[in-house]
């Protein structure tokens, strides 16, 4: 029994049963991730850590960004932070440059070398999903994209108050 009726609506004795179905797939998924975004990183570059991994597809996704910006947005400490940003740029998978609105502060983008191979391991990622997901209807995937970055956004909104 999955605790849902069948217009997709949890019934009221299983609401509890749903978001205990909820914590478990979510924490699956997360130890999953972990795993992909540590063996990612490696393909990246052998001396990179998963942390790295999804700094450096932030910077990618999101622009330039401040160190702070990274700290805030990734839920990491800023020693961490720090440090994996520095490693980024020793290895030339990441430019710092001035603030263009602050010039006492640096920003830091993926650097050309980085964002190639970032955009080659997404592309083998994105034709894996393809695959993984090639039997479902492109509505149920659509779907699970939007409901995943309504997740994502709440996560977000979340990290931005510190609660």
């Amino acid at each position: 029994m999955t605790g849902w009726s069948d217009d997709g609506d949890p019934r009221a004795g299983d609401a509890h049963e749903a978001f205990v179905r909820l914590e478990r797939e979510v924490g699956l998924l997360l130890r999953r991730a972990r795993a992909i975004s540590t063996r990612l990183a490696g393909e990246l570059h052998p001396d990179l850590d998963g942390a790295a991994y999804g700094l450096l597809a932030l910077l990618q996704d999101s622009g330039p960004l401040r160190a702070s910006d990274l700290v805030t947005r990734l839920g990491l400490d800023k020693s961490t932070v720090s440090r994996q940003v520095a490693h980024l740029v020793d290895l030339g998978l990441v430019d710092r440059a001035a603030d263009p609105v602050d010039g006492r502060a640096q920003v830091l983008t993926p650097s050309a070398e980085g964002s190639a191979r970032l955009s080659r391991i997404r592309e083998v990622r994105r034709a894996r999903w393809e695959s993984d997901l090639g039997d479902w209807p492109p509505a149920d995937v659509a779907q699970l994209a939007e409901l995943l970055a309504r997740l994502n956004q709440l996560g977000e909104a979340r990290e931005a108050t510190g609660s």
